[in-house]
C-alpha cells in the first residue's frame, strides 16, 4: 500500500492517525523555519561580531555566504531522506540514526548517533550557561546604574543556574516537537529582538563616530601574537560554520510537519527561509558590532564585556536571551527525550511505568503525563545543570563537540546517501565534486577541533569548579 492509499484509509475511517499510526502531524513551512531559527538564531549570533573581527571584512563575509549555500545545499539532500527508499511514499525514519541506519547500513549509524547526542547534550549545558550568563548581566547592569560602570560588580552564576534548571524541569514534559510550535515562535520572536538590539546599538555607535579600526584581511588585533591571531581565526571560523548548522536536529523537525504536501518540499522551502534569515542576520549583527568595537571586539556584545548603556535597553536585551534560550533548550533536547524514550519503550514493552500515559486536568485544561518521562526528564536536565556549574569553561568543550560533529552530520553523511541513492558513479565530475566538498571541511573542522583543545586545556590550568562569577 502506498502512503497516498494508507492516508485516504485513514481519511476515510475518520482517524486522527498519521499513515505510520502516530498522532496526525500538523507542522507546516513556518513552524519548521521556527523550529530551525530556534536552534541556529541563538545568542550566538551576537558572537560573530567577534569572529569578524579575527578574520577581517573580506574573509569573514564571503566565509557567511559559502557557509550557507553549503548548509543550504546538504540541509535539502539530508530533506530527501526523511522517507526512504522513496522520498515521497517511503517509509518514515524519525531520527538521523535512522536514517543513516536505512540508507547506508553498517555500523554508520552507531557513529551518527554518539557524535549527534554528545553534541545536543553539550548544547544544553552550553545554554545553561549563557543563560544564567544573561541573568547575571542583567544585575550587572542594575549595579551600574546604581553605583556607575566603573564600578566592580561580579555575581556566581551557580542559582540562576539552579532556578533555570527548574523552568527547563517543567518545560521538558512538553512530549514532542509536534507541541513545541508556540515555543519556538516565541524563541524566533526573541531572538529578532535582542539581535536588533546588538545591530542597533552598534550602528548608532559608528554614526555617533565611536567606531574603532578595523581590517580587510586578518585581525586587526596587533596586541596579539601571530599564533595567538591564527588560532583565534580557526576558532572564528568555527563559529560561522557552525552557526549555520542545524542538521543534528533537522530530521527530527521534517517529522513534525503534515503528510500533504510531501515533507521533503515543505522542508526544503523552510530551508530556504531559515539559511536566507540566518545569512542576514549573521550579516547585519557580525558587521555592525565589528564595525563599533574593531579589534576590541568582545565576544558577545550584548553581555557584561560589550554594551553596558542604555541600562534599560540592555536589561530587555537579555531578558530576550534569556527567554530565548530557554526555549531552545526544549529544541535541542527532544532528540535525545525521543531516542532514550524510544528504545525503553521498545526495549519494556509491557511496563506501564515505561508506556502509560495518565490524563489529568487543571481547570478546563488536559494534558498526558508520562511517570517515565516525568522522572528521565527531570534527571537528564538535573544532570546538564549540575555539569553547567562544574565546567564553566564549557563553551570550550562545547566547541569541540561542534567542531567534531558539523563535518560528519551537516556534510558526510548527506552527500555520502546522496552518492548511494542516486548511483554516482566513482570518479566521476560529480563524484569528483562531493567528494572534495566533504574533504575541505573535514580538515576544517578537524583544524578548529586543534584550537578549541587549546583552549580546553588554557581553561584546564584555572578550572575551579562551582567557582564561576562574572
Amino acid at each position: 500500500m502506498t502512503r497516498e492509499d494508507a492516508l485516504q484509509v485513514i481519511e476515510g475511517a475518520g482517524s486522527f492517525l498519521d499513515d505510520d499510526g502516530k498522532p496526525q502531524r500538523t507542522g507546516t513551512t513556518w513552524t519548521a523555519s521556527a523550529h530551525i531559527i530556534t536552534a541556529v538564531i541563538g545568542a550566538g549570533v551576537l558572537s560573530l561580531a567577534w569572529a569578524m573581527a579575527q578574520l577581517g571584512w573580506i574573509i569573514s563575509i564571503v566565509s557567511v555566504f559559502i557557509f550557507s549555500i553549503v548548509n543550504l545545499y546538504t540541509s535539502n539532500l539530508l530533506a530527501d531522506f526523511y522517507r526512504s527508499p522513496d522520498p515521497v511514499s517511503g517509509k518514515r525514519n524519525r531520527a538521523y540514526v535512522e536514517v543513516v541506519r536505512n540508507n547506508l547500513g553498517g555500523k554508520m549509524h552507531m557513529i551518527c548517533g554518539f557524535i549527534q547526542y554528545s553534541y545536543l547534550v553539550g548544547v544544553t549545558i552550553g545554554y545553561t550557561i549563557t543563560t544564567s550568563i544573561s541573568v547575571v548581566t542583567i544585575r550587572k547592569v542594575n549595579c551600574f546604574q546604581l553605583k556607575g560602570i566603573t564600578a566592580s560588580c561580579r555575581y556566581s552564576a551557580n542559582p540562576y543556574m539552579i532556578v533555570l534548571g527548574v523552568v527547563e524541569i517543567f518545560l521538558s514534559q512538553i512530549p514532542n516537537f509536534h507541541k513545541l510550535s508556540w515555543l519556538s515562535i516565541l524563541a524566533t520572536t526573541m531572538s529578532f529582538g535582542y539581535a536588533s538590539i546588538g545591530a542597533g546599538l552598534s550602528i548608532a555607535k559608528v554614526i555617533q563616530g565611536k567606531g574603532n579600526d578595523t581590517s580587510l584581511l586578518g585581525s586587526s588585533n596587533k596586541t596579539q601574537s601571530s599564533a595567538d591571531n591564527m588560532w583565534n581565526m580557526l576558532i572564528a571560523l568555527g563559529n560561522l560554520a557552525l552557526a549555520n548548522g542545524y542538521a543534528v536536529i533537522a530530521v527530527n523537525i521534517e517529522d513534525s510537519l503534515k503528510s500533504s504536501p510531501p515533507e521533503n518540499k515543505v522542508m526544503k522551502r523552510a530551508n530556504k527561509i531559515s539559511v536566507s534569515i540566518m545569512a542576514v542576520f549573521f550579516l547585519i549583527c557580525g558587521c555592525s558590532g565589528y564595525a563599533a568595537f574593531g579589534s576590541e571586539t568582545p565576544g558577545n556584545i550584548l553581555l557584561s564585556s560589550g554594551f553596558k548603556e542604555p541600562f534599560w535597553l540592555i536589561t530587555l536585551a537579555n531578558v530576550f536571551i534569556m527567554v530565548h534560550l530557554i526555549a531552545a533548550y526544549q529544541v535541542i533536547a527532544q532528540p535525545i527525550y525521543y531516542a532514550v524514550e524510544t528504545w525503553t519503550g521498545q526495549r519494556w514493552t509491557s511496563s506501564s511505568f515505561v508506556n502509560r500515559e495518565y490524563s489529568m486536568h487543571i481547570g478546563k485544561m488536559e494534558f498526558k503525563i508520562s511517570f517515565f518521562k516525568l522522572v528521565w526528564r527531570s534527571i537528564f536536565v538535573a544532570v546538564a545543570t549540575v555539569l553547567a556549574m562544574a565546567m564553566p569553561f564549557f563553551n570550550d568543550i562545547l566547541g569541540f563537540l561542534g567542531a567534531i560533529g558539523f563535518w560528519p552530520l551537516t556534510i558526510y553523511f548527506p552527500v555520502e546517501m546522496h552518492i548511494k541513492r542516486k548511483k554516482i558513479k566513482k570518479g566521476t565530475m560529480r563524484w569528483f565534486g562531493l567528494k572534495t566538498l566533504s574533504f575541505i571541511f573535514m580538515a576544517l573542522s578537524v583544524a578548529i577541533a586543534c584550537a578549541c583543545i587549546r583552549g580546553i586545556s588554557q581553561g584546564l590550568q584555572k578550572y575551579k569548579p562551582f567557582q564561576y562569577k562574572d
